[in-house]
């Protein structure tokens, strides 16, 4: 596999509905003209997660069509359903607003191949999620051919595992199995990443019903490089350029402790960020907030700079203009990583990585899923 990067941006459950004012739809707009201006160009794509229209009416995916039209013809947009949008007890006015194009069950883009999950129509409403046994076979037939082809597994789904009405510890462990790097999921309305040894997911809040920040809207940039995942919230109106450290590894998200892309061995180790935005300020690294040194572009929106480092903990650090991002390393000898057991609840929350500020994550877990509080 090589170093090649997907990035797309993941707006959360957007519960469009009047009954609010079309409040979610104003952040929704807004959001759109961000990314628009801002991220056109540098992301693949963009993600809707499901719940999308609140009672799953025509006007309500007629709101979002409008707003999706501001964005640029070369900047496509992908979207699954919700439970919210299976509300009339079919996908019939979600289909009819969708075209088949931005609802693929499954597309190749920079070598990773992205796999879109329906979980909401084989069950009986509500969190009532199942796969049907289309989905199933077709979850299988996709992992066996993405090895088959050197692509790297994502998956697209509208909540984590552990909120499957059934066969959530199989699916879990399909993924594990099968090596996918990363899971993308609505549902939860809080920010929150779950790793559970093998695969890390991530959940970005909602955009319509938000449960915490003071309700403040935003969007996450994930971006996969060579197998890395890194994930940031942004709060809508936030300055750019957005710096996201892409490689090696936050130590919060290591699946493979024995790849030194993940766990670096001491002596000379790859930085790669992207900076996302227009600036033409330098990009600097440091470790551990010691002296700073000018990265060099490898490509486009991406900075590179090779360091050396010693053993142990080691906090990197990415700066350019008002942006910057941090991420916490470990640097181990090759007899010295750490080690992981089986496969252990895979794909639930108890996994949960907690609060972690740096990358927008409260910790608050307020929200509809199993493991959320308050509702």
């Amino acid at each position: 596999m090589s170093d090649a990067t997907i990035a797309w941006v993941h707006v959360g459950d957007l519960h469009l509905e009047d009954a609010d004012g079309w409040e979610s739809l104003a952040r929704f707009e807004a959001i759109i003209a961000e990314v628009t201006e801002h991220l056109a160009g540098q992301v693949d794509f963009v993600f809707l997660p499901g719940d999308n229209a609140n009672h799953g009416t025509p006007d309500q995916y007629a709101a979002m069509r409008r707003a999706l039209a501001g964005l640029p013809a070369d900047l496509p947009w992908r979207i699954i359903p919700g439970d919210h949008d299976y509300e009339p007890g079919d996908l019939t006015a979600y289909e009819e607003a969708v075209p088949p194009a931005n609802r693929p069950e499954g597309e190749t883009i920079a070598g990773h191949r992205c796999i879109f999950l329906d979980i909401v129509s084989a069950g009986a409403g509500g969190p009532d999620f199942r796969l049907t046994m289309h989905h199933r076979n077709r979850l299988r037939e996709e992992l066996a051919t993405a090895a088959a082809r050197g692509e790297v597994p994502l998956v697209f789904m509208h909540a984590f595992p552990e909120d499957l009405a059934a066969d959530g510890a199989e699916v879990a462990e399909a993924f594990a199995r099968a090596g996918v790097a990363f899971v993308d999921t609505g549902h939860t309305h809080y920010n929150d990443i779950l790793n559970d040894g093998a695969v890390v997911y991530g959940a970005t809040r909602s955009t319509g019903q938000i449960e915490e920040d003071d309700g403040q809207p935003g969007y996450t940039i994930v971006a996969v490089h060579d197998r890395v995942p890194s994930w940031r919230f942004r709060r809508t109106g936030a300055p750019f350029p957005h710096v996201q450290i892409v490689s090696p590894c936050d130590l919060r998200l290591v699946t493979r402790p024995y790849d030194p892309v993940q766990v670096p061995r001491p002596g000379s180790v790859d930085i790669v960020a992207r900076v996302f935005g227009h600036s033409d300020a330098p990009v600097r690294v440091s470790v551990d907030d010691g002296a700073e040194t000018l990265m060099t572009r490898d490509g486009d929106g991406q900075w590179r700079a090779r360091l050396v480092l010693t053993a142990g903990h080691r906090r990197i650090r990415v700066v350019c203009d008002a942006g910057e991002d941090r991420i916490d390393l470990l640097v181990r000898p090759a007899d010295q990583v750490p080690k992981r057991g089986p496969l252990v609840a895979g794909g639930h929350s108890c996994h949960s990585v907690g609060a972690w500020p740096a990358a927008g994550i409260a910790g608050t877990q307020l929200g509809p899923n199993r493991n959320g509080g308050k509702w």
